[in-house]
């Protein structure tokens, strides 16, 4: 997994982060999270699989204290030379090694972007949530953000396609994502499921769609250059916002969970 993230690095604030779709995804996260930091005042947030910084950097501008850690040597390498903020560390790690790492730490809030965690199995998936427990504060905060099975764009995109293979491959076991031209093992979790898995050390708080009509980045080039409809998709999307039953149709959802 690292070399697949290393190779990806270098290319994606250009085929994410700053594309028209990426920003305005993660707008919608940013709205969120911001009513998640102005209810709950976290002073210390740890960010997993950070990618190349730009969650991690936009947290320490509202003066919080962050740790930001990925798999990806690459993906570190760039996200320090974007900001010299003194709240901010970045570190190179596993994210199934944060409770070794960080054993006599307690955060806040524990927070991942844009489907970080897709990247875990069943198993490794259980185990994040026992791990995140035991580093988090009393009544402490996991945000996350994740990519479902039952994404309607990408379903429509490749009936359309006649692509049969790939209409409904986020429903298998797990399927193979091209990550920059990366082949990348992923794994898509509903949100009934994540809520199965972190019952025991959890409790849900919030549930919230995000790209149920901005569609995939994957479709940028198609939408780059139609202001206007990406612009009347947006407009869909800020109406549904709130709506939960919708996240498991999304691109991603947003969910907030509470430790008991």
């Amino acid at each position: 997994m690292k070399t697949d993230f290393d190779n990806a690095a270098t290319n994606y604030d250009q085929t994410f982060t700053n594309t028209v779709i990426g920003k305005l995804q993660r707008n919608l996260v940013y709205n969120n999270l911001s009513k998640i930091l102005n209810e709950n005042n976290p002073k210390t947030i740890l960010e997993i699989n950070c990618g190349t910084g730009e969650d991690a950097i936009w947290l320490a501008k509202q003066s919080i204290n962050v740790v930001a850690t990925d798999i990806s040597s690459k993906m570190i390498e760039i996200a320090k030379d974007k900001s010299v903020l003194e709240n901010l560390t970045f570190i190179q790690k596993d994210i199934n090694q944060i409770v070794t790492e960080f054993s006599s730490k307690n955060f806040d809030l524990i927070f991942s972007n844009f489907g970080g965690l897709n990247c875990l199995s069943l198993s490794e998936m259980s185990a994040f949530f026992k791990n995140a427990a035991q580093i988090l504060s009393t009544k402490g905060h996991l945000v996350l953000v994740i990519m479902p099975k039952s994404t309607l764009w990408e379903q429509c995109y490749f009936l359309i396609k006649l692509n049969l293979k790939n209409a409904f491959r986020r429903k298998k076991e797990y399927a193979i994502a091209n990550v920059d031209g990366e082949k990348v093992i992923t794994y898509y979790y509903n949100p009934k499921d994540i809520v199965n898995l972190a019952h025991t050390n959890f409790e849900v708080k919030t549930i919230k769609p995000i790209g149920f009509f901005i569609p995939p980045s994957y479709l940028e080039p198609f939408f780059k250059n139609k202001p206007k409809l990406i612009w009347v998709l947006n407009a869909f999307e800020k109406r549904i916002k709130n709506w939960s039953f919708l996240s498991k149709y999304a691109d991603h959802y947003f969910i907030v969970l509470q430790k008991r």
